[in-house]
């Protein structure tokens, strides 16, 4: 049973529980079992992409017509929700899912969706988003990336590091210059198919703090020689645009993500002081642990109806850049605060790595930086006051 039990929000269906439902049997069945060995390893299989795409996961909110499932983003949180619950966070199925087949659904030609598209939702292209740069991350403009006309097409040229899906992705969306002249407005995004593609290459899988199992990885466009349909959109520096217009969507994916931590760590938490003794009670039965759970749980409950009332004002077109910024900073940085908080009360064994609580510790911990940085989050915030 869930640590929070808050009402469905009013976008909830009996469809939303059916998705719920059946995300979760998948994910038990699919995933779970595996999560040990995956992050002994370092990556997660390739073939649990194509498990996911028959299981209907990877294009919730794509049209029927592009092979998918017609739904809306608050399809894509239910399974957001689902994956953080499984505690299958390194999964990088935000990227590939609400966040790049949004970017070809909203800015492809017609042709574009035609062909990428259906291929997303059958796991035969795997995305990749890569804008971060070993000099550049939360700052556009400083994107050294270029991209310039030959013929009809255009040369690629430039590295990125930190990319999520790194070693799996056979298509990447680029951000490059294409008018250095003109700053970050001089941005445009390029959709790069990668399999056995002349000036691509993959570099390390990155070692890092959590998230043991995403293959987060460098990438590296050498000479690399594009067709003239691989520009996203009709038409050349649009990417900044492009970019600002989907970030929303992006911060509330990460807002979501952390919500399911907290619910996780809270159930997982109360589970654990009930049966663990000191001085001969229960932890459960201390004044100090009931009143850190309360706590606890006050703020996530909070926490939850804040993002399903967002979710909601998404879908409505109504979530603006300072409330996706508000979800995104907020909720990371109180995800981070809970899961510590948790990690306490397990004593030691929280220390354990066969403890969840001790992966969600270091897993949490990213939030608060990808997707534009919680300081950067303030600053979108102030420039409303």
């Amino acid at each position: 049973m869930s640590a929070l039990d808050l009402p469905k929000p009013a976008w909830w269906t009996d469809e939303h529980s059916m998705l719920a439902e059946s995300t979760r049997s998948f994910l038990h069945k699919e995933f779970v079992p595996h999560l040990d060995r995956w992050s002994e390893a370092g990556i997660m299989d390739r073939e649990a992409w194509t498990k996911a795409a028959d299981a209907g996961l990877l294009s919730a909110s794509i049209p029927e017509e592009y092979g998918g499932a017609g739904g809306d983003y608050s399809h894509e949180a239910v399974i957001a929700h689902e994956i953080g619950l499984a505690g299958a966070d390194s999964w990088g199925w935000a990227i590939h899912g609400p966040i790049v087949a949004p970017y070809i659904l909203h800015y492809g030609t017609e042709e574009q969706k035609k062909n990428w598209l259906p291929k997303m939702a059958t796991g035969e292209l795997v995305a990749a988003l890569a804008m971060t740069e070993p000099g550049a991350g939360s700052d556009v403009q400083g994107i050294r990336t270029k991209a310039e006309r030959s013929g009809n097409g255009w040369v690629l040229n430039g590295s990125k590091t930190f990319i999520t899906n790194g070693q799996h992705a056979n298509m990447v969306v680029v951000a490059a210059k294409t008018d250095p002249s003109a700053g970050a407005k001089g941005t445009s995004l390029f959709v790069v198919e990668t399999d056995n593609a002349p000036g691509f290459r993959r570099g390390r899988k990155l070692k890092k703090l959590g998230l043991d199992w995403a293959d987060t990885s460098e990438l590296f466009f050498d000479d690399m020689k594009l067709p003239a349909e691989a520009l996203l959109g009709p038409e050349p520096n649009q990417g900044f645009y492009q970019m600002m217009r989907s970030l929303p969507q992006e911060r509330l994916t990460i807002g979501g993500a952390a919500v399911a931590m907290m619910e996780r760590a809270l159930t997982l938490t109360i589970a654990y002081v009930k049966e663990r003794k000191a001085f001969g009670k229960p932890v459960m039965d201390f004044q100090n642990t009931q009143f850190e759970l309360a706590d606890m749980k006050t703020e996530a409950t909070m926490a939850k109806a804040f993002y399903d009332t967002c979710v909601g004002l998404h879908i409505e077109g109504r979530c603006d850049t300072a409330t996706a910024s508000m979800v995104k900073y907020k909720l990371s940085d109180l995800q981070n605060t809970i899961v510590d908080r948790c990690l306490q009360l397990f004593g030691g064994y929280g220390f354990m790595d066969e403890y969840p609580i001790s992966r969600m510790y270091r897993d949490a911990r990213i939030q608060r930086i990808y997707g534009g940085t919680n300081e950067i989050m303030k600053l979108l915030i102030a420039r409303t006051l």
